[in-house]
């Protein structure tokens, strides 16, 4: 029996089995919570932003890069990304590119509970400095 007091809720006996919500099946039986692949893709695309900014992080004289664009496939309880950005230039981009992959597998694997495969990451372009001679960014 299910009581509720002041604040306190008592499950009866702890020794015996967990009390079952009236009407409902058991877990195992009421099904899967399935995240579609539009919404991962949204997930991963915001955290290619935090870890743009976190890891490749563009100097205020440079032009705005766009924003980090991402796709996702889900198969089996797995993701397959891939995301679309731009980076600044000169940087490390072998060290960069593979931050970001890390850093977004690990988010999209925490918020959605799904096994990330794969991150492919495609740079768009390279922001540079503005060319001075020509005054306008490159």
């Amino acid at each position: 029996m299910t009581t509720a007091r002041a604040g306190s809720l008592s499950l009866g006996d702890a020794s015996g089995p967990p009390a079952q919500v009236a009407g409902l099946p058991p877990p195992a039986e009421r099904g899967a919570t399935v995240i579609p692949d539009r919404v991962v893709a949204r997930i991963a695309a915001q955290a290619a932003r935090t870890a743009q900014s976190r890891r490749a992080a563009i100097p205020p004289d440079r032009s705005r890069p766009a924003p980090p664009k991402a796709s996702a496939a889900i198969r089996a309880g797995s993701v397959r990304l891939h995301l679309s950005m731009d980076l600044p230039y000169p940087t490390d981009l072998p060290y960069v590119c593979e931050r970001i992959q890390v850093d977004v597998a690990e988010r999209v694997a925490q918020l959605t509970g799904l096994e990330v495969g794969e991150v492919i990451l495609t740079v768009r372009r390279l922001v540079t400095a503005v060319d001075v001679n020509r005054g306008r960014v490159r």
